[in-house]
């Protein structure tokens, strides 16, 4: 009689992880956010807004290229301290985001401003020409 084992494929990944960064891995990333970005049209404008609640507006550049609007964002520290052994410490974050325009993007008339860690970029669209009704005339017969 052969006793069957399940097979957990995962159990080898899992084993592994625990063995580099211990059981509390997942952990370390509960606390990180990553940057959403919505985009949306309201009254003939395209609306994006990008949360980004550690960036200050010199860290952000936005750019209309190529049909497409392009947000990006990077932030360096430094931290000196002399009391512990490094001299200097450097951390970044960074954000890139690329959002395809529609032809009828007024890129020349684009605003942004930034609100409590919320990017608020309004694209004005050109609006839709309003269909054209066709006069139908009615045929005469003849006969």
């Amino acid at each position: 009689m052969s006793n069957l084992v399940m097979w957990d494929p995962f159990a080898q990944l899992s084993a592994l992880q625990k063995q580099f960064f211990g059981d509390d891995w997942a952990t370390s990333f509960k606390g990180v956010n990553i940057p959403t970005t919505d985009v949306y049209t309201k009254d003939n404008q395209l609306k994006v807004e990008a949360h980004l609640p550690n960036f200050e507006q010199k860290d952000i550049t936005i750019q209309a290229e190529n049909n497409a609007l392009v947000i990006s964002a990077q932030r360096h520290e430094k931290e000196e301290d002399k009391d512990k052994k490094y001299v200097v410490r450097e951390s970044s974050s960074s954000f890139y985001r690329r959002i395809a325009l529609p032809d009828r993007a007024d890129t020349d008339k684009i605003e942004a401003r930034l609100d409590d860690g919320v990017l608020k970029i309004s694209v004005p669209l050109t609006p839709l020409p309003e269909p054209k009704k066709i006069a139908i005339t009615a045929s005469s017969k003849k006969g």
